[in-house]
C-alpha cells in the first residue's frame, strides 16, 4: 500500500482514457439539471427573505456575509452546551452582537440588554435561534432516537429511497465509551431488523438481478471501537478493533443486515484499510459481500489505494462495496498539514478533487467485477459520469448504486430513481450535542462558495459550466508531496514524524533495537574536545526497567571543573570574534546532524528517561529548531541599531558575556540542554554542560553533535557531576559570567542567591537565567467542548508521567459541567497503557527515579487525606512506576493544589462560576502555563487580560510549546528570565553596548545636509 505522500502522483494510471464517456455524460447530467435547479433549497433562499422561515433566512445571511457566517456557526457549535435560555441569549449577544456581523435583521433579534438575560425579550430571542437550529438540524439529521429515525427511513423507502444508518457521536474518549457505541450498534442493528421483517418489497432498492438485498445497512468508524486508536501502534490497533468488527459482522449475518465502514481522518486511512482487509480475508468473512469500504476522493493517493483494493479483491475472489466520497476533512486535514510541516494529503483545489474523483469512477466501475460501486456524490455531472459508464459497460444493478446524505440534493437523488438506479441516502441520528459537529459540516458544506449545490442554483451560472469536465489544477498535478511550511521571517519550525507513514514506524523500531545493542557504554566528561577520566562513576538507567543500565557515567571532579573553566576562558577570545553567521553555520550544521540521527536519538531518550516515543520525537524537533532559531536570532541582533544625524553617529550592538554554565534537566534532556547552550554559543560565549545525572548519556550526545558540527575545542564542555559538589563549584566561580538553569525552585532560588555574592577577584554581577516549574491549571467552563476538554487535560496531565514543567496538575471545572468532565476524564484516563516508553502502545511510562517515585506517593498519601481519590490504576513492577492519580473535591488550598508534585497526579476543583475559577488558577506562587476551555467569547477575553501565566493555551492542551510560534517561560516563582525559543530570548547572553562617535571635523561632517 502506498503511504507516503512523495509517492502519490506517480500512481495516476496514464492509460486511463476519461474522454470516451464524455458525450453521454454531458447528456446525462443535463438531464439531471435539467428539473432539479428551480425546486433547490438554494433557489428558495434567493426568494424574498421575509416569505422564508426564520432557519431559511439564516442560512440565506450567512451566503452573503462572510462574518455572520463564521459567527453563527461558532454559536451554533456550543448551542447544545447552554443549558438555559439567559446561557443562550448572553451568548447570542456575544457572537452576533458585533461589528463582523452586518445584518440589520439579525441586529432587530439582539435587541435586547446584556444586563439582564433573563428579560421576555432575551428569552424570546433565544427561542427563536434555538428552535430554527434545531429545525436545521432535522434537516440533516433523521431523528434524534432510534423511533424517530426510524420514521424518517420508513418516509425514505416509501419514495423508493434505501438507507444507511449512522449512529453520531463516535469520538470516544475512553473503552466505557467504546464499549457503549458498539453494544448501541447491536441494539440498534437488531431494532431496525426487525422493524424491516414489516416493511412491503420495494422491487427498486431490495432486489438485483441476484436476488434479495439486504434491507438494513449501517455505517461506522472504525476508531470509534478502540478509544486509543493509533497509527504508531498497528498491532495494538489492529487487534483491539478487530474483535468488535467481527462482532458487529456476525451479528449482521445473523439478521441479515449491511455493514459499511466509514473513512475519517489522513492519519486513520491506511491502518483502517489493513484492518478491514484482514478481517474480511479471515475464513469466517471472507464469502461476505454484504460489506462495504470508503475512499475518499480528496487524497492524493486515493487512486493507488483504489488500484490496492482491486488487487485485494482478485485475491479474496468476492466482492464488496467501495463508497466512493469526496472526503468531509478537507479543512482539518490542511490545517493540521501546516501545523505539522507535513505534506498536505488532500487536493488544494476544489476542481482538482472534482477532477480526481471522476478518475476514480471509472476505474472502480471498469473494475465491477471485483468492488461494486456506491457513488456518494450530489454533484450532477459526478453522479452523471458513473451513470454514463454504467450504461456504455451494461453493469448490472448490483454492483451500483448512488449515494446522497439525508437532507442534501434531494431533488438529484429523486430524478435518479426516475432514471432506474438505487439511491441510498446516508442517514445520520442522534442527540443534538454529538452530532453538532456533523451538522456544522454540513452547514459549511452548503453555504460555501464552491457547493455544487449552490452554484446549480446560481442565475449566473450556465448549465454548460455546471456539466464541464473538471480539470486538475497545475498546482494540484505538479504537486510532488512538498511539505506545508509555514515561515515566519524566514523561520520554519522542524517537522515531527508523521507515523502514520509505515516507513516512519519502521525507522522507529530499527533505532530502538540498535540503541538497545548499545546500552551499557561509558561516558566519560570532555575538556578540550578530549575525553577525561574519572575516578567516581555512576549508572544510568532505564526509569521502566531499573535493572537496565544505560550507560556508565564518568563524574568530574572539582579539579576537572577549574580545567573546563579555564578551557572554556581561553576559547572565549576567539570564538567571539567570530560572526555570527559563521557560528550560526556551525549549528544549522548541528542541526542537520539531529535531524539525520532524528531516530536514534529519540531511542536514546526513551531508553534513558523513559519518554514515549511519539513525544521522544517532538523533543528532537524542539532540538533542532533551537539551534536553526538562535542561529538566525543571533544574525539579527549583530548588525545593531544605527541612530545616526548630522555630525553624530549612534551605534546599538551587543557584545557576548563570556563563560556561561548550563545546569540542565532530566525531563528535556535533548532540548532544554542543548537549547540553553546553542543560545550561549550563538551569541559568542563559551559553554560548560553540567547534564542532569539521570540523563547524562543524552548528554554526551548533545557532545557527540555538537563536535560533528565543527565547534572548535573549549567552547563547549560536557561536564557530567554532582551538582551539590561540583555544580555548586561552578555557580560561585568568579570567572563564571552566567548560569542558565531548568529545574526546581528550591535549587533555582539556591542558585539566584549563590550568583548574588560577589567573590574575591571577580569583576562582573552574574546572569542568572532559571525556570523553575509551576502549578499549572486549566479551566474548563459550561460552554467547553468536553471531548476536546477531557482529552486536553488528560494529555497535558499524563504525558510523560505529568514530568513537564507545563505539565497539567489542576483541572478547574465550572458546577455545571463539573461531574460529567469528571466522569469522563476518569474513564478516558483508565484507558491509557501504562507501560516501558519503548512499547508503541504505552502512553504513560515510569516516572524518572527512585526519589521521585517516593516523592510522588507522598504526596499522593497527603491527597487521600484532604480530598476524594477518583482514580488510582495498577501499574507494572521492574520499574519506578506510579500510577496515574486523579482527586475530585480538592480545596484549592490544599497541599496538592499548591505545591509542584512533578508526576502523574491531577487535582479537579470545582468553581461555582468563572471569576472563582480565575481566582482560582491565579491563587499559587506559580506562573508558567495555563488552559482554558471554552466558547464563551467573553471568558475567552478575560483570559487574554487576567489569566496570570507566561503561556496560556484556549481551547487545546498546554503542553508541546513550539520554538518561535510559542516562547516558553513563566514569572512569579516559576522563572528569572524571558522566554525560550523567543526574540528577546538571547539578549541575556549578551552585554549591550551603546556607542555615540562626534563626526565632525573642523566644522564640517561627512554626507549631505539639506538646508531648507
Amino acid at each position: 500500500m502506498v503511504n507516503s505522500m512523495q509517492q502519490v502522483n506517480s500512481q495516476f494510471d496514464p492509460n486511463l482514457d476519461l474522454a470516451k464517456y464524455e458525450s453521454k455524460t454531458q447528456e446525462i447530467a443535463r438531464q439531471i439539471l435539467g428539473e432539479t435547479t428551480k425546486s433547490s433549497i438554494w433557489s428558495k433562499l434567493s426568494q424574498i427573505k421575509d416569505e422564508l422561515r426564520f432557519d431559511d433566512k439564516l442560512m440565506a445571511w450567512t451566503m452573503e456575509n462572510e462574518g455572520l457566517r463564521v459567527q453563527l456557526f461558532r454559536l451554533i457549535d456550543c448551542l447544545p452546551a447552554l443549558q438555559s435560555k439567559a446561557e443562550i441569549a448572553r451568548h447570542m449577544q456575544e457572537y452576533l452582537a458585533n461589528d463582523a456581523v452586518e445584518v440589520p435583521a439579525m441586529r432587530s433579534l439582539l435587541n435586547f440588554s446584556t444586563d439582564n438575560p433573563n428579560s421576555l425579550t432575551a428569552t424570546a430571542a433565544a427561542t427563536t435561534l434555538s428552535t430554527a437550529i434545531a429545525t436545521l438540524a432535522k434537516r440533516y439529521i433523521c431523528g434524534e432516537n432510534l423511533p424517530a429515525a426510524t420514521k424518517s427511513i420508513e418516509r425514505l423507502r416509501r419514495d423508493r429511497l434505501a438507507f444507511t444508518m449512522d449512529l453520531l457521536g463516535e469520538a470516544v474518549i475512553s473503552e466505557v465509551e467504546a464499549e457503549g457505541y458498539l453494544d448501541r450498534y447491536l441494539t440498534m442493528m437488531e431494532n431496525l431488523a426487525d422493524r424491516a421483517r414489516n416493511w412491503p418489497m420495494l422491487a427498486e432498492i431490495d432486489r438485483s438481478e441476484l436476488g434479495s438485498l439486504d434491507r438494513v445497512q449501517v455505517s461506522v468508524k472504525l476508531s470509534a471501537f478502540y478509544s486509543q486508536f493509533d497509527p504508531l501502534d498497528p498491532v495494538t490497533t489492529a487487534q483491539k478493533v478487530s474483535e468488535p468488527v467481527r462482532i458487529l459482522l456476525r451479528k449482521a449475518q445473523a439478521l441479515g443486515c449491511g455493514i459499511h465502514f466509514d473513512m475519517e481522518q489522513y492519519e486513520f486511512k491506511s491502518l483502517t484499510l489493513q484492518i478491514l482487509k484482514q478481517v474480511l480475508m479471515e475464513p469466517e468473512f471472507i464469502d461476505r459481500t454484504n460489506v462495504g469500504l470508503t475512499i475518499q476522493g480528496y487524497l492524493r493517493d486515493s487512486e493507488a489505494d483504489l488500484y490496492d483494493l482491486i488487487s485485494w479483491a482478485k485475491e479474496r475472489a468476492r466482492p464488496v462495496t467501495v463508497r466512493l466520497v469526496k472526503g468531509a476533512y478537507w479543512d482539518r486535514e490542511t490545517i493540521r498539514a501546516y501545523q505539522q510541516g507535513w505534506a498536505i494529503p488532500v487536493f488544494s483545489d476544489k476542481v482538482s478533487t472534482d477532477a480526481n474523483y471522476e478518475r476514480l469512477t471509472q476505474i472502480l466501475l471498469e473494475h465491477h467485477q471485483y468492488l461494486h460501486a456506491a457513488i456518494g456524490s450530489h454533484n450532477a455531472r459526478s453522479l452523471a459520469k458513473a451513470i454514463a459508464i454504467v450504461q456504455t459497460l451494461n453493469i448490472p444493478s448490483s454492483a451500483f448504486e448512488v449515494q446522497c446524505l439525508y437532507g442534501m440534493g434531494d431533488e438529484f437523488a429523486k430524478k435518479i430513481v426516475d432514471l432506474g438506479y438505487r439511491v441510498r441516502i446516508y442517514c445520520p441520528f442522534g442527540e443534538l450535542i454529538p452530532g453538532m459537529s456533523y451538522l456544522i459540516r454540513r452547514l459549511l458544506e452548503n453555504t460555501a462558495n464552491s457547493s455544487f449545490l449552490r452554484m446549480s442554483s446560481s442565475e449566473s451560472r450556465s448549465i454548460s459550466e455546471l456539466v464541464a469536465a473538471p480539470v486538475m489544477t497545475d498546482r494540484d498535478r505538479l504537486d510532488n508531496g512538498t511539505p506545508a511550511t509555514t515561515s515566519f521571517e524566514g523561520f520554519i519550525n522542524a517537522s515531527d514524524r508523521d507515523y502514520a507513514i509505515d516507513r516512519y514506524r519502521e525507522t522507529a523500531q530499527t533505532a530502538l533495537q540498535s540503541v538497545r545493542d548499545r546500552l551499557g557504554k561509558t561516558y566519560l566528561p570532555i575538556i578540550d574536545d578530549r575525553p577525561i577520566q574519572t575516578t567516581d562513576y555512576i549508572e544510568s538507567v532505564n526509569p521502566a526497567n531499573s535493572t537496565q543500565v544505560v550507560g556508565k557515567i564518568g563524574l568530574a571532579s572539582i579539579e576537572q571543573a577549574e580545567a573546563a573553566i579555564k578551557s572554556a576562558k581561553n576559547a572565549f577570545s576567539s570564538w567571539k570574534q567570530l560572526s555570527a553567521r559563521h557560528r550560526g553555520d556551525i549549528l544549522r550544521k548541528a542541526a542537520d546532524l539531529m535531524e539525520a540521527q532524528r531516530d536514534e536519538l529519540t531511542a536514546w531518550i526513551t531508553w534513558e528517561v523513559a519518554k514515549p516515543i511519539r513525544e521522544g520525537d517532538a523533543e528532537v524537533s524542539e532540538a533542532i529548531d533551537f539551534c536553526r532559531y538562535y542561529a538566525r536570532e543571533m544574525e539579527r541582533l549583530e548588525s545593531g541599531v544605527q541612530r545616526n544625524l548630522p555630525g553624530e553617529d549612534n551605534t546599538y550592538i551587543y557584545q557576548p558575556r563570556g563563560v556561561v554554565v548550563v545546569i540542565s534537566p532530566w525531563n528535556f534532556p535533548l532540548a532544554i540542554a542543548l537549547g540553553m547552550s546553542v543560545a550561549a554559543i550563538a551569541a559568542g560565549n563559551t559553554v560548560i554542560l553540567k547534564p542532569a545525572e539521570q540523563s547524562s548519556v543524552i548528554g554526551a550526545k548533545i557532545a557527540e553533535i555538537l563536535h560533528a558540527a565543527g565547534l572548535p575545542p573549549g567552547v563547549f564542555a560536557y561536564l557530567p557531576a554532582k551538582g551539590s559538589t561540583v555544580g555548586a563549584h561552578l555557580v560561585k566561580h568568579p570567572d563564571v559570567h552566567l548560569i542558565a538553569f531548568t529545574g526546581s525552585q528550591q535549587v533555582g532560588c539556591q542558585i539566584v542567591a549563590e550568583a548574588s555574592i560577589l567573590r574575591p577577584k571577580q569583576k562582573h554581577m552574574k546572569r542568572v537565567i532559571a525556570e523553575m516549574g509551576g502549578k499549572n491549571g486549566i479551566i474548563i467552563d459550561e460552554s467547553a467542548d468536553l471531548d476536546q476538554a477531557v482529552v486536553g487535560v488528560m494529555n497535558s496531565t499524563f504525558g510523560f508521567a505529568g514530568q513537564k514543567c507545563s505539565a497539567c496538575s489542576r483541572a478547574i471545572v465550572l458546577a455545571p459541567v463539573y461531574d460529567n468532565f469528571l466522569d469522563r476524564l476518569v474513564a478516558a484516563t483508565r484507558s491509557l497503557k501504562v507501560g516501558a516508553a519503548h512499547h508503541p502502545d504505552t502512553k504513560l511510562s515510569a516516572v524518572i527515579d527512585a526519589a521521585a517515585q517516593a516523592n510522588i506517593q507522598r504526596y499522593i498519601e497527603i491527597g487521600k487525606e484532604s480530598a476524594k481519590l477518583a482514580l488510582s490504576m495498577p501499574v507494572p513492577d521492574g520499574g519506578y512506576y506510579v500510577s496515574p492519580t486523579i482527586f475530585s473535591e480538592v480545596d484549592p488550598d490544599s497541599t496538592i493544589a499548591q505545591e509542584e508534585i512533578f508526576g502523574p497526579v491531577l487535582a479537579v476543583i470545582k468553581a461555582e462560576n468563572f471569576d472563582e475559577a480565575l481566582a482560582i488558577a491565579n491563587g499559587t506562587n506559580f506562573a508558567l502555563t495555563g488552559g482554558l476551555y471554552s466558547r464563551t467569547p467573553s471568558h475567552i477575553d478575560r483570559a487574554y487580560r487576567e489569566f496570570e501565566v507566561g503561556n496560556l493555551y484556549i481551547n487545546r492542551g498546554i503542553t508541546g510549546a513550539l520554538v518561535d510560534r510559542h516562547p516558553f517561560g513563566g514569572f512569579k516563582l516559576s522563572g528569572v528570565g524571558s522566554k525560550a525559543g523567543g526574540r528577546d530570548y538571547l539578549l541575556q547572553f549578551l552585554e549591550p553596548r551603546s556607542i555615540t562617535e562626534n563626526t565632525q571635523r573642523q566644522g564640517f561632517a561627512p554626507g549631505d545636509i539639506s538646508m531648507s
